[in-house]
Parts: structure tokens; C-alpha cells; sequence
């Protein structure tokens, strides 16, 4: 086994782990949370949800950006990123960079403090904010995947 097939299957497991996550609190947790618990309770209910699979995402977030440079590195593909049918690279760092600096950066920082004091005030709309965002995110999520899986193996999502 060579270490690009190595790579590629840590970065794909990583990848699963990590935007299976993202669908699973997005699709099932954050409707469930709103739908059956008393707006007292959501706050902390997701709080403690999402608290147990930070660490886990931050893992699979940090396995998915350092195998992607492997493979990128090794194979010498830096010429890709200026070539326009290789969107899916820079699609692939954005999504990257977005979930980097929101696990690592915004929730330590900000946002836990924000959204408790937002949510202390109006419960309802921050989760439908925060179920929006997941929803976005995941959409670009998907996006980017579909045109890596594709352009991966030699067709064109655009």
C-alpha cells in the first residue's frame, strides 16, 4: 500500500465523519431539539449534544485538512488551484477553512457567548438562524463534494 492510497482513505474517512456530523445535526438533532424541548431547555440540550461531537469534528476537520495537503504536496498538484475545471480544490479549502475557523477560532472565542445570550432573549429565532447556517453549510458541503467525487474521476459538476 502506497501513501497516497493511505492518504486518500484518512482523508475520505475524515471527510465522512465530519460532514455525516454536520448532516446529523442539522437534519435530526436541531429539529428534534427545537421540536421537543421547552425553549428553556434547547439551549443547553444542544450544548450538550454539539459539545460531545466538537472534539470528534475538530479531530476530523484537522485529519481532512492535513491529509488533503499530504496528497496535494505529494502529488505535486499546486497547478491545479489555477486551473478553473479543478473548482473543486479551492471549493474543498474554502469548506475547509469555513469549518477551521468556526470549531477553532469563533465557538472558543465568541460564539458560544453569543449564541447563549441570543438565545436568552429570542430562542426561537436564533435556532432557526443556527438550523439556516447548518443548512447552508451543509449544502456547500455536499456541492463540494459531488464535484470533488466527480472530478476526481474525470468529469465536471460546472
Amino acid at each position: 500500500m502506497d501513501d497516497i492510497l493511505i492518504a486518500r482513505v484518512l482523508h475520505v474517512l475524515a471527510i465522512v465523519h465530519w460532514i455525516g456530523g454536520v448532516m446529523l445535526v442539522t437534519a435530526v438533532i436541531l429539529p428534534a431539539v427545537i421540536r421537543f424541548s421547552e425553549p428553556a431547555r434547547r439551549v443547553a440540550l444542544f450544548e450538550e449534544i454539539e459539545g460531545r461531537f466538537s472534539f470528534q469534528a475538530k479531530f476530523s476537520v484537522t485529519l481532512a485538512g492535513l491529509s488533503g495537503f499530504y496528497m496535494t504536496w505529494r502529488l505535486e498538484a499546486w497547478a491545479r488551484f489555477s486551473e478553473p475545471q479543478f473548482w473543486w480544490m479551492h471549493a474543498m479549502v474554502l469548506v475547509w477553512a469555513i469549518f477551521s475557523f468556526v470549531l477553532f477560532v469563533a465557538e472558543p472565542l465568541f460564539l458560544h457567548d453569543w449564541f447563549r445570550r441570543r438565545a436568552a432573549q429570542d430562542p426561537d429565532a436564533i435556532f432557526a438562524l443556527v438550523q439556516r447556517g447548518h443548512w447552508i453549510l451543509l449544502t456547500l458541503s455536499a456541492v463540494t463534494i459531488a464535484g470533488a467525487v466527480l472530478g476526481g474521476h474525470g468529469g465536471f459538476l460546472f
